[in-house]
């Protein structure tokens, strides 16, 4: 089993959700962005997902736009966040890491080459924001062959015809993206997500997280009562940048950011016991 299809076996045997938090690689520079790394598992973090800073992150709304400008100008590459994960597993083996990005950096690198140093460092699944489904092939048999889970995303507008075709090949689990639009704006509300889990159950065994749009605990505790993980990003990204003194990092990043990660994992383990206790 892959570390990321482990996880989710054993917070299933447990009864409760993943909290996944978000962060982007070298913001607001590498040093910062490699400690509130190495801090995220003690904090609470089940998985991490770092984002791989691109020019043009058409997803993204405007808190991790700017995350990913400070680190292009900070220095960010892919190389460099392939570097992040392998020293992050000099401490960690056990932490599911996923890489969010853009599939322009990936073509600049290779796709084989990618994958096989993606593997080779430590990750474990990847999110390609702009792949489409049509065009997989670019990626999934690099991926496949290097045991990378190719996560996909699926939106409410996705319809029930469609959804078999993009969740064919997929694996690791399902980035359900609960809002339409970018990240960090609107939240969908408890009964949007109840509308639309059961068409992605009917379809995919796999693992469900929830992004977009979840900015607190409550959302958070909101989103594994209805599907498997919360995703949390730009409330994150906001926190981090909040303590930035003109651009840089101060003594308050890392332990503000991980603090808010501490709230976000206790909201997600008792999310699902206060529902029983309802």
């Amino acid at each position: 089993m892959s570390r990321i299809q482990t996880r989710f076996a054993a917070l299933k045997r447990e009864g409760r959700g993943a909290l996944i938090p978000f962060i982007e690689a070298g913001d607001p520079d590498a040093e910062t962005s490699q400690t509130l790394l190495h801090g995220l598992p003690a904090a609470g973090a089940d998985l991490i997902e770092i984002g791989v800073p691109f020019t043009d992150p058409m997803a993204d709304g405007p808190t991790i736009q700017r995350a990913g400008r400070r680190a292009l100008e900070a220095g960010a590459t892919l190389a460099k966040t392939l570097a992040m994960v392998e020293t992050f597993r000099q401490q960690d083996q056990d932490t599911p890491i996923i890489l969010m990005g853009y599939l322009n950096p990936i073509e600049t690198y290779g796709h084989e080459r990618f994958c096989v140093d993606a593997a080779a460092v430590g990750v474990d699944g990847l999110i390609i924001v702009d792949l489409p489904t049509e065009e997989a092939d670019l990626i999934l048999p690099f991926a496949t062959a290097n045991g990378l889970d190719v996560i996909r995303l699926v939106a409410p507008t996705t319809d029930d015809a469609r959804l078999p075709h993009v969740l064919n090949g997929s694996s690791g689990f399902v980035y359900y993206v609960s809002i339409t639009g970018i990240t960090g704006t609107i939240t969908a509300s408890a009964e949007q997500l109840a509308q639309n889990m059961p068409r992605l159950r009917r379809v995919t065994d796999l693992p469900v997280a929830i992004g977009f749009g979840i900015r607190n605990p409550a959302q958070a505790a909101e989103a594994v009562r209805q599907g498997d993980a919360a995703i949390v990003a730009s409330a994150l990204i906001d926190t981090l940048a909040e303590t930035l003194d003109h651009g840089r990092a101060t003594d308050r990043t890392v332990p503000a950011v991980l603090d808010q990660v501490r709230q976000l994992a206790e909201a997600v383990r008792g999310a699902r016991l206060s529902a029983r206790g309802a």
